[in-house]
């Protein structure tokens, strides 16, 4: 059985078709990348994921849940974490402070056993902090660890806005162009703490990115879309070399 499987996905908003009638799924451990044209829908699809949109046709559904119309606060519990094309961090909080933050679906104590700080609530902000430095360290964002959000450079604000969506453990990540505003080098460090992200957490990804490089690198299979449509399906090298693929991003 799949990880995630979308059934005839369609979105619209009025008269514009964001999405149509796309299907697909993603296998568990699998880095699965969308790749296509600027309004080829792809970030539509990711928040049709995450729930922020609500599907007008399909379905979604998520380890044998169907989760196309959950309530949106649902998604994080089930096992599903993303991040953004603009990260959203909070921007006077330090590193440390914002990935803290990614664990909070983890807590288990009262408001009680909090106000009083007792000693279930220590060990469990202990456990906290152990696996928000085991981040730190996999992401090699030591250094950065008690700066203030604002005051770090972009590409250092997207592994940021990474490691706190690692920090609610998740089973599947939604990275919605991820080495955007990353330099060369940067990007190729990113490639190998994808793999490191899928291969030793264990942990599904689905990418949308324009770095066909970064594509071709990291994923087991690519979807192309243009036009809210559906083009193929196939590991990288033919999906770049799909003739329909390259009309949507050339032209006739």
């Amino acid at each position: 059985m799949s990880l995630l499987s979308a059934t005839e996905l369609s979105v619209h908003f009025g008269g514009i078709k964001a999405v149509q009638e796309v299907s697909f799924s993603v296998e568990e451990g699998e880095v699965f990348s969308i790749v296509g044209p600027n309004g080829a829908g792809k970030t539509t699809i990711f928040n049709l994921v995450s729930r922020i949109y609500d599907a007008t046709h399909g379905s979604i559904t998520f380890a044998g849940q169907d989760i196309t119309r959950i309530a949106t606060h649902k998604v994080a519990e089930l096992g599903i974490a993303r991040t953004f094309q603009n990260t959203e961090l909070f921007e006077r909080e330090t590193v440390l402070n914002n990935l803290l933050i990614g664990c909070h679906i983890h807590r288990k104590t009262s408001w009680m056993e909090e106000i009083f700080f007792l000693p279930s609530v220590q060990r469990q902000e202990l456990s906290f902090r152990k696996a928000v430095e085991d981040v730190i360290d996999l992401l090699d964002l030591q250094s950065y660890r008690d700066q203030v959000i604002g005051n770090l450079p972009y590409g250092v604000r997207k592994m940021v806005e990474i490691a706190r969506a690692l920090c609610l453990k998740p089973k599947l990540l939604l990275l919605d162009e991820p080495s955007s505003g990353l330099n060369p080098e940067e990007t190729d460090d990113l490639s190998f703490w994808l793999e490191d992200i899928n291969q030793d957490l264990g942990i599904t990804v689905i990418m949308v990115e324009h770095d066909m490089n970064l594509v071709s690198q990291a994923s087991h299979r690519v979807m192309a879309l243009a036009d809210g449509k559906l083009i193929t399906i196939d590991n990288p090298q033919a999906v770049q070399s799909h003739p329909e693929v390259l009309r949507a991003y050339l032209g006739d």
